[in-house]
């Protein structure tokens, strides 16, 4: 997204943060009985007369970041969530929420550009990524609905939430697979297919990242205790975060097209119900009993991370309801210790990362090991061993434009 205010988006951004902070701060300081969503929206109403430098903010943005804050903690009264947070200047990702449709008059520039309206900021422009029911394509059942602009490492974008009445698909008439999350070979499937890439940053973007990582460890060495951060080590952090978010946006690109030609081939996924966060956690034990091998289990955990199994998941999931297939999950314990022909767990049947030998002297089997693991998933599926299937949506929120898709590629 491109704008010739960008003081204007920044201020508005700052102002919706400051909102929530000091709503956050009401909010803790006031007895239970007195927090009321009513209190809270006499409260900004109040502020934003008050305080100019929050009067730049939209008063539908406002009421937006209370919806935002009053929902957060509704997510952690059910559990969802920890409880909302002080948002911190340089550590928050900056937004600003336009929850109205009609304020943002969307209109297609040519193929590459459209514009939209922001409410006190004027005419903005964007790069026209995806399809957008704008006007004769716009009805009752097919309309914008809101938009959030984020500001992130590279650059401030623009998401647009759109509802999509459509009918419910019919059953998927693909096959059945099991699939099988490693690290070496990300995803391997149970036919004998498999979804790899290569390293999402170049030899020459890791080598000015180590160099950035590098300046910020001796700058912050130099830094006093309690000493503010010098904008020049701000600027490195910058560096480092633009080369991280375009990582980032690589590992995204490819989890959508592998996830989108996994759910139009198959109408059955089997997955392995991955306790991501217990396999991530830290060797360095207690001083009383420190951990063997830290830093190996350390760069195991940032392997798995960079990963994002869960995100692949969960893409899964809505890809696979918007095409009427079904995303199961079955217990992960012992798959990649199992055979996929006998079924029996025997002791050293995993030979290396990718060679499985059946131990078992009446089978003998063998094969790839990732092969192997999403076969036995997706044999614990049809013993029926299967958990609770992952939830999807028959009707598909889409949004685009931004760093936060949600819509099938």
């Amino acid at each position: 997204m491109t704008t010739g205010s960008d003081i204007h988006v920044w201020l508005q951004a700052h102002a919706a943060r400051t909102t929530w902070n000091l709503l956050h701060d009401w909010w803790t300081m006031l007895p239970k009985t007195k927090r009321t969503l009513a209190a809270a929206d006499a409260v900004i109403r109040q502020g934003r007369r008050e305080l100019d430098w929050l009067g730049v903010l939209p008063a539908q943005a406002a009421q937006a970041v209370l919806k935002t804050y009053f929902q957060a903690w509704k997510n952690c009264w059910e559990g969802r969530a920890g409880a909302p947070d002080f948002k911190a200047r340089f550590r928050t990702r900056m937004s600003i929420d336009i929850p109205q449709g009609r304020d943002l008059q969307v209109v297609r520039v040519h193929r590459r550009w459209g514009m939209a309206n922001i409410p006190k900021l004027g005419r903005v422009r964007f790069r026209w990524t995806k399809d957008l029911p704008v006007g004769k394509h716009a009805g009752k059942d097919h309309r914008i609905t809101g938009a959030r602009l984020i500001k992130d490492a590279l650059g401030w974008h623009i998401a647009f939430r759109v509802t999509n009445l459509a009918e419910a698909p019919a059953a998927h008439p693909g096959p059945q697979v099991g699939i099988d999350a490693g690290i070496t070979v990300p995803l391997a499937l149970s036919d004998g297919e498999t979804a790899e890439h290569g390293p999402w940053l170049s030899k020459e973007e890791e080598v000015r990242l180590l160099r950035f990582e590098q300046h910020a460890a001796r700058r912050k060495a130099h830094r006093k205790k309690g000493e503010r951060t010098s904008r020049r080590l701000h600027k490195t952090y910058d560096q480092i975060a633009r080369i991280r978010a375009t990582a980032k946006r690589r590992r995204e690109d490819w989890q959508h097209k592998t996830t989108t030609a996994i759910a139009e081939t198959y109408g059955t996924v089997v997955v392995e119900a991955l306790h991501i966060t217990n396999m991530t956690r830290s060797a360095k034990g207690t001083v009383e009993q420190p951990g063997t091998k830290v830093v190996q289990k350390a760069g195991l955990n940032r392997s798995i991370l960079g990963e994002a199994w869960g995100r692949t998941v969960a893409l899964l999931a809505y890809k696979l309801a918007h095409r009427g297939g079904t995303l199961a999950q079955v217990p992960a314990q012992g798959t990649s210790q199992e055979c996929a022909q006998c079924h029996t767990v025997t002791p050293g049947s995993r030979r290396s990362q990718a060679e499985f030998v059946c131990n078992n002297p009446a089978c003998g089997g063998e094969g790839n090991a990732d092969h192997n693991a999403a076969r036995t998933a997706l044999h614990r599926f049809r013993t029926g061993h299967a958990l609770v299937p992952a939830a999807g949506r028959a009707v598909v929120r889409r949004a685009g434009h931004g760093v936060e898709p949600a819509t099938a590629r």
